[in-house]
C-alpha cells in the first residue's frame, strides 16, 4: 500500500501548490491530463512550507518535449532540451522560477518514484490535484529531518547523488541516515564520474548554500572530498609556520568561515565601508554566483598550491614560496575540469594569484599614490574582491607569533584600499591620445608607446599629469631614459 504524505495536511499541501504561479501555469497548459505529476524537490519544499519556485514535472516517457513546449507557449517562454540522457526539457519564462519536465524512468509513476535518489524527493502529487503518492516513506523522513536513499541502487544509478546528498542535507539542515552514509561510502570512488558541469552544480549548491561548512563536512563524512576535490583534500596535515595555528586545510576552512562573517556583518571589521561591501558582494558575477558566492570559492581554493611548494630550511622554518602562482594554475585546471565559465575561472585565478599582495604592502604604509595605482591595476577588475579575501585570510591567521597590531594594520590598509577600489573606474586616460603622443615624440606605435602611455596613466592617477603639455614633457624624459 502506498504511503501518504503527512506533513502538512493534504489540504495544506494543495493550498501551497495552488499558490505557486508555476503550478498554475502548468495546470492551465496541461489541463485535462491525468498522467502528469508534480515530483521531486517541488513536493518536498511544499511539504516543508518552503517557497516553491522551480517546478519539476513527470510525464510518460516520450511526452516531455510536447508538455514542455505547451507550458512554454502558455507562458510565452522558451522550451529546450536540458538532458537527452535524462529525458528532461526545461521551460524558461523570464521569471525567477522555471519548469523542468522529465519523462518517467519506469513504466509507472510508482516505479519511477522508487528509483529516485532520496525518499524526501520520491513523493508525487497529480498535477491536476489529488492524493500524494509516497511509496518510500518520504513524508516520514521529512518529519524526522533525515536524508535516506530511496533504494539500494541509488548511488549506483547516478553517482552525482553522492554530492547531492551533502548538498540537500546542508541546505535543509537535515541529517543523513547512517545506512545511507555507508551506502554512499561504498560507492564514493565514483563521485567524479558525472560530467564536470553536473558536479559543479552540486558544489555550487554546497559552497553558495546556507551552510557551506556543514556541506563540506558532510562531503568528508561521505568520503567523497578526495574524489571530487582532491586539491582540497591534499591540504590536510600540511603544517605551517608559527604565524598559523592550523594546518593548511584547517586554515582554509577558517578563511571560509571569516568570509561568511564578512557577508553577514561587514561592519564589525570594515566599519564605514560596510554598506559598500554589502552591495558589492550582492552583485551577480558568473555561473549564477554573486560576488559573495565567488568569494567563498576563492576562500576554499586560495591556498591549494601550498603542498606543491612547501619547503623547510636548515633551521626548520617552513616556506610556501610561489604558492600563489602555482595555486592560480591549479585553480584554472580545477575550473576547467568542472567546466565553469571562463569568467568565473579568471576571477578565481586572479584572486588566488593576488591574495598575498596587500599583505606585502602593510609595511610600506602610508602608501604612495603609485603603489595604490599598481595594486588596483594588478588586481583589476576585482580589486575589492581580492582585498576582502586578504581580510578573511588575515583574520584566520592566529598563530603564536601573530600580533594583534599586525592584524589591525592589515585591516586598516584594507579599509583604505576598499575605498580606492570602489572609487576606481579603470585606468585614468592621460590628457593625450597614444597616436598624438607618438607624433609628438616621433616614435612608432608599439611596445615603447604602450609603456609610455601606461606611465602617463599612472602619473594622471597620482595627479602629476593634468595637462597635455605636461604629459608630453614627461614622456620625452622617459623616452630619453629608455634610449
Amino acid at each position: 500500500m502506498l504511503g501518504r504524505a503527512r506533513t502538512p495536511s493534504n489540504s495544506s499541501l494543495e493550498s501551497t501548490l495552488s499558490d505557486s504561479p508555476a503550478v498554475t501555469l502548468a495546470r492551465a497548459a496541461l489541463a485535462g491530463r491525468d498522467d502528469a505529476w508534480i515530483v521531486g524537490g517541488a513536493v518536498r519544499d511544499a511539504l516543508l512550507c518552503r517557497p516553491l519556485l522551480d517546478l519539476d514535472l513527470a510525464v510518460p516517457r516520450g511526452e516531455e518535449e510536447g508538455a514542455g513546449r505547451a507550458i512554454a507557449k502558455a507562458g510565452e517562454g522558451h522550451a529546450f532540451e536540458l538532458s537527452g540522457e535524462f529525458a528532461t526539457w526545461r521551460v524558461e519564462l523570464g521569471q525567477p522560477w522555471r519548469v523542468d519536465v522529465t519523462g518517467l524512468r519506469a513504466a509507472s509513476i510508482e516505479d519511477d518514484l522508487a528509483a529516485r535518489d532520496f525518499t524526501v524527493n520520491a513523493i508525487a502529487v497529480p498535477l491536476a490535484g489529488g492524493e500524494p503518492l509516497d511509496p518510500t516513506g518520504g513524508a516520514r523522513d521529512l518529519e524526522a529531518r533525515m536524508i535516506r536513499a530511496a533504494g539500494p541502487r541509488s548511488f549506483l544509478d547516478d553517482p552525482l547523488r553522492l554530492l547531492r546528498a551533502a548538498r540537500i542535507a546542508a541546505e535543509l539542515a537535515f541529517e543523513i541516515d547512517p545506512d545511507t552514509v555507508s551506502l554512499a561510502s561504498a560507492d564514493a570512488g565514483r563521485a567524479a564520474e558525472p560530467a564536470g558541469e553536473r558536479q559543479f552544480a552540486e558544489l555550487h549548491g554546497i559552497v553558495a548554500g546556507p551552510d557551506p561548512l556543514r556541506g563540506l563536512a558532510l562531503m568528508d563524512e561521505l568520503t567523497i572530498t578526495a574524489v571530487v576535490l582532491p586539491e582540497l583534500e591534499g591540504l590536510r596535515g600540511v603544517e605551517q609556520n608559527p604565524y598559523h595555528h592550523l594546518d593548511v586545510h584547517g586554515h582554509t576552512l577558517a578563511v571560509l568561515e571569516r568570509a561568511l562573517e564578512l557577508e553577514r556583518e561587514p561592519g564589525s571589521v570594515l566599519g564605514e565601508r560596510a554598506d559598500a561591501v554589502r552591495a558589492h558582494l550582492q552583485e551577480p558575477l558568473a555561473d549564477e554566483l554573486s560576488r559573495a558566492g565567488a568569494l567563498r570559492f576563492a576562500a576554499l581554493l586560495h591556498d591549494i598550491g601550498k603542498p606543491a611548494v612547501r619547503t623547510v630550511n636548515d633551521e626548520g622554518r617552513i616556506f610556501f614560496l610561489g604558492h600563489d602562482e602555482v595555486g592560480a594554475r591549479m585553480v584554472g585546471e580545477l575550473c576547467t575540469r568542472l567546466r565553469t565559465s571562463r569568467e568565473l575561472r579568471r576571477h578565481l585565478e586572479l584572486l588566488t594569484r593576488h591574495h598575498l599582495r596587500l599583505g606585502f604592502l602593510v609595511h610600506s604604509r602610508p602608501l604612495s599614490r603609485r603603489q595604490v595605482y599598481d595594486y588596483l591595476t594588478a588586481t583589476e577588475p576585482a580589486a575589492a574582491d581580492v582585498t576582502l579575501l586578504t581580510v578573511a585570510d588575515r583574520l584566520a591567521t592566529q598563530g603564536p607569533r601573530t600580533k594583534d597590531e599586525a592584524i589591525d594594520a592589515h585591516l586598516e590598509l584594507a579599509r583604505e584600499m576598499l575605498g580606492e577600489a570602489f572609487a576606481w573606474r579603470g585606468r585614468p586616460a592621460p590628457p593625450i591620445r597614444g597616436d598624438e603622443l607618438a607624433a609628438e615624440l616621433g616614435i612608432d606605435e608599439g611596445p615603447e608607446l604602450g609603456r609610455l602611455m601606461e606611465e602617463l596613466s599612472a602619473a594622471t592617477f597620482e595627479g602629476e599629469v593634468t595637462t597635455r603639455d605636461r604629459a608630453v614633457e614627461l614622456a620625452r624624459l622617459w623616452a630619453a631614459d629608455l634610449d
